[in-house]
């Protein structure tokens, strides 16, 4: 029984099989209702989110670094974990960087374009670093990986690979929250103070999450929905693959963005999209890749590790460079032209998804 329940978690084929067989009209109303339960699920999230940083003193942008994007990255690790038990441990890979390029081109670039977002220099100067150093550790591990494999053998993400990620993660979590507590005014320099009264710490944490579970649980059964509506109107497969599965992957992160711009606090969303890179590297990555040796293909090399890198190293001038206290619109449209790039080269060179 338990095997069976797993393989309903881990297994999109079978999510996938049973949404194929409902109605255009069941699927329609399913699709309404999960974007419905996603909205309310992450409106209620950062509510309780705020109340939380309020309460411990901590900054919002690291209560979203590490109690949001561990929330977010938490199902998709599961499911990587799983699927690498089952035999599919490409998925694992694919699962990491392709959430990095739509997390930081789409959504984070998204969010710049629409709304003003600000500059935490203080916890980006140390975090962003974490975020652009673990992606290059993979693709610096990957290269070596791929020199000493021998002629005619796919390169491998090894099981101790996995392991070293998983320790690195603590030692992120554990830096994250340090450098929170040493930093004073500077960590929670742009916040807006709250004067609303406390709600009860069971409350905080209930909004924390059930706002999750509704995230979740509305992102695994919209995409499915909606990849076979798209399917139904004579939408490409290839062009659903490089679109719908890859945007799939970052809805909790942008639901998330949505929801704490809407409510005042785009913080929340900086911390949330930084944290979410992180541990799509040695979160996602890793746990799978210590469960079984991840195999790297081709495409990665000259193609989805360099669009990562690009994102990634281009956010990073942002941090450094910018002297106003906000992300520019500008900065914001250069991540969605590089990830728009990403997915028409994608698409009309038949690449491959990253997923």
């Amino acid at each position: 029984m338990d095997s069976e329940i797993f393989r309903w978690i881990g297994d999109d084929t079978l999510l996938s099989a049973l949404v194929a067989e409902q109605s255009t009209p069941l699927l329609l109303i399913m699709i309404a209702s999960c974007i419905a339960l996603l909205s309310k699920g992450a409106d209620w999230m950062i509510d309780g989110v705020v109340d939380l940083a309020r309460r411990t003193g901590l900054p919002k942008i690291v209560i979203g670094a590490t109690v949001v994007s561990l929330g977010t990255t938490l199902p998709e690790a599961f499911v990587s974990v799983m699927a690498a038990y089952m035999g599919n441990p490409g998925l694992a890979l694919g699962n990491g960087v392709g959430s990095i390029i739509a997390d930081t081109g789409l959504i984070f670039g998204l969010t710049c374009v629409l709304a003003a977002v600000p500059v935490n220099r203080y916890i980006l100067n140390r975090t962003g670093w974490a975020q652009v150093g673990s992606a290059t550790l993979l693709v610096v591990i990957a290269l070596a990986v791929l020199i000493t494999t021998p002629s005619g053998t796919e390169p491998q993400l090894g099981r101790r690979v996995g392991f070293l990620f998983l320790i690195l993660l603590a030692a992120y979590l554990f830096l994250t929250y340090l450098w929170a507590r040493q930093g004073g005014a500077d960590a929670i320099d742009g916040e807006q103070e709250s004067t609303e009264a406390f709600m009860s710490l069971k409350r905080s944490w209930s909004l924390v999450l059930g706002g999750l579970l509704m995230v979740v649980v509305g992102a695994r059964i919209l995409v499915p929905s909606a990849s076979e509506i798209a399917v139904r109107i004579g939408v490409p497969d290839d062009v659903i693959a490089a679109t719908m599965v890859a945007f799939g992957t970052s809805l909790p992160e942008l639901m998330t963005a949505i929801a704490s711009i809407r409510k005042g606090h785009p913080e929340i969303m900086v911390g949330n999209i930084v944290g979410a890179d992180v541990l799509n590297v040695l979160f996602v990555i890793g746990a799978a890749a210590a469960a079984t040796p991840l195999a790297i293909p081709a495409n990665f090399y000259y193609f989805h590790f360099p669009a990562m890198l690009i994102i990634l190293y281009s956010f990073r001038v942002f941090i450094s460079t910018n002297r106003s206290g906000v992300f520019y619109r500008r900065q914001g449209l250069w991540l969605l032209s590089v990830y728009a790039l990403y997915v028409f080269l994608q698409y009309a060179l038949n690449i491959g998804s990253a997923h």
